[in-house]
């Protein structure tokens, strides 16, 4: 295996960057990190294989290092990695947002949101 670097974040963890398998042979590239980064919790790493896009849970990434990532699956199990699947969209609401809105509502309820009296 070639020289890896310095262990690193998943944070941090840059696409194309080698995947090794349990047995030390290339298997992939890193094709995206599945995270939540708010909460701190690594999901996992979408790769690019010779049978196509697969999905490795956290617990099978050994180790991630600046210019490699070490699996515990051995070379002829990454095929049956189950493929990636589309990300959901996620969604947040925003304070600012959500506040103007509010006050919107709470205006036009005590008869302001803009309007004028006329006589």
């Amino acid at each position: 295996m070639p020289d890896e670097g310095l262990p690193i974040s998943y944070e941090v963890l840059e696409r194309d960057t080698p995947v090794y398998s349990s047995d030390g042979t290339t298997v992939g590239r890193v094709a995206r990190v599945r995270a939540d980064l708010d909460a701190d919790i690594f999901d996992g790493i979408e790769i690019d294989t010779n049978a196509g896009a697969r999905f490795v849970l956290a617990d099978q990434v050994a180790a991630i290092h600046e210019r490699g990532v070490d699996l515990t699956v051995a070379q002829d199990a990454v095929a049956s990695l189950p493929p990636c699947e589309p990300i959901p969209p996620s969604y947040h609401v925003d304070p600012a947002e959500h506040r103007s809105l509010l006050q919107r509502i709470g205006e036009r309820l005590g008869g302001r949101g803009g309007w004028k009296r006329s006589s």
